[in-house]
């Protein structure tokens, strides 16, 4: 009897701290996660990218200007499309630099976004250089997922400084600037931004914080215990499930 007690508590505990993570969701958000326009293929990955905690830690709500730099396919521009609704402004901005590699690939932009746009109707696409980015408005939030340890390899040709500054010069007073990527090891080498596509968290918030901006905020979301950090982000056993920070930057407001 004693034990079973003892279960039905553990089972109480963990359905109270479900519902105390839902509730910490803003439902703007958790509607955004639950679109049923999104593709299989991105709410497959849901389980390991954990969107809805990510863009709480943002600060993602309705009627804010966001950028996706450097979007990929598309999995988060959709779900901020959705979460800052009707009177919010989505743009997805590509580097003039990759496009035409992602073309050669059979990948081309505008045409995925071309696609995208027709659902979501408050979404505007931008192509341009990194080290010049710059937005039609001032933006609430510049995100980048998974990306910013590419700006320090030869192929991209960018100099770090100079995107950071672009970045902060977007941006509203008070705006912020959200950094996820793959941590590296602590003693990891430079050029671990090539060979395994991973960064030390650290030279993130050195590089950022150069620019102007200051650290507010630190998720552990994405903390996965079982990626030390030394692989390859592609190889099968940690692929998808590799450890990420993820740093939250903000422009002073004066």
């Amino acid at each position: 009897m004693k034990s079973m007690h003892m279960l039905l508590a553990g089972a109480a505990l963990l359905a109270s701290s479900a519902l105390a993570v839902a509730a910490a969701i803003p439902p703007a958000i958790q509607a955004a996660v639950a679109d049923a326009a999104r593709p299989a293929a991105d709410t497959e990955r849901d389980a390991n990218r954990k969107p809805a905690e990510m863009l709480a830690f943002a600060g993602v709500r309705p009627g804010m200007v966001v950028v996706d730099l450097l979007p990929g396919g598309g999995y988060f521009t959709r779900i901020f499309s959705r979460a800052v609704g009707e009177k919010g402004q989505v743009y997805a901005y590509f580097s003039t630099h990759s496009d035409a590699r992602l073309k050669e690939q059979g990948r081309d932009p505008d045409n995925q976004m071309a696609d995208l746009k027709k659902t979501y109707k408050n979404l505007g696409v931008i192509h341009g250089p990194l080290d010049k980015f710059v937005t039609p408005q001032p933006v609430d939030l510049v995100w980048t997922s998974l990306n910013y340890h590419d700006l320090h390899n030869a192929n991209v040709g960018v100099n770090v400084a100079d995107v950071n500054k672009a970045i902060f010069a977007s941006l509203k007073p008070g705006g912020v600037f959200v950094v996820v990527d793959h941590a590296a090891a602590d003693n990891a080498p430079a050029d671990v931004t090539s060979s395994l596509h991973r960064i030390k968290a650290a030279t993130v918030k050195q590089e950022v914080e150069a620019a102007g901006f200051k650290l507010v905020a630190e998720g552990h979301d994405l903390h996965f215990p079982a990626d030390d950090g030394t692989k390859r982000v592609f190889e099968n056993d940690v692929r998808g499930k590799t450890n990420q920070f993820m740093l939250k930057f903000q422009k002073p407001r004066r």
